[in-house]
């Protein structure tokens, strides 16, 4: 059983995570959910019915939320966790889900990213390579561009011999309309410097995903 003071954290820790998901420009907030109100009505609903009267509102800060990204630094996000280290073999970390939104229809697409890089002289805290695919992620976006971001700001950023990054995804856009294809997946792959000049490298960094 908790005593007093692990509730107490328990319950700031909550209310921080809440406050900072809330801390949305009102100004903003107030011109979305206008716009979303109208979108309800062009749609045939009835903003103002009791279920739909916060929507609009709701919409809106959900959008800022899954938009974040445009709001954030992806060079500094990696710059804020690089330290020394004298190893060169390959770094990599697997499994990084995420969500984006499709900017063609505005829908999601979510899977799993992998990213792998060879040290030179520096390496990067490893919560920072989840963050950012998150700060790519959480913008309007393509796969193909999610992939080529997240690659070439970690090659232009941290000092390395080569940078590695493979996505897949499922989208929503192919799901739920359009084609209808519910298995389908997409694969993207983007990589630099000796990644893309010895395939051998390559080939080991699909070895060990699979490991």
């Amino acid at each position: 059983m908790q005593d007093s003071s692990d509730q107490a954290i328990i319950a700031v820790n909550i209310f921080s995570t809440v406050a900072r998901k809330e801390q949305h420009d009102p100004a903003v907030v107030e011109a979305l959910a206008g716009h979303y109100s109208e979108i309800l009505r062009l749609l045939g609903e009835d903003p103002e019915r009791e279920g739909l009267r916060k929507t609009p509102v709701r919409v809106a800060k959900a959008m800022l939320d899954i938009t974040a990204g445009y709001r954030q630094d992806p060079a500094e996000i990696v710059r804020q966790a690089v330290f020394e280290h004298a190893g060169s073999s390959i770094v990599i970390v697997k499994d990084i889900e995420f969500y984006s939104m499709c900017e063609h229809h505005i829908l999601p697409f979510f899977g799993k990213m992998a990213i792998g890089y060879i040290p030179q002289g520096k390496m990067i805290g490893l919560s920072k390579l989840a963050r950012l695919v998150d700060c790519f992620a959480r913008r309007l976006q393509v796969q193909e561009r999610l992939t080529s971001q997240v690659c070439h700001t970690l090659a232009d950023t941290l000092p390395n011999d080569g940078v590695i990054v493979a996505c897949t995804a499922g989208h929503l856009c192919m799901k739920m309309r359009g084609v209808e294809k519910q298995e389908s997946s997409t694969t993207t792959f983007d990589y630099t410097g000796r990644f893309a000049s010895e395939p051998a490298l390559r080939e080991e960094f699909m070895r060990l995903l699979a490991f």
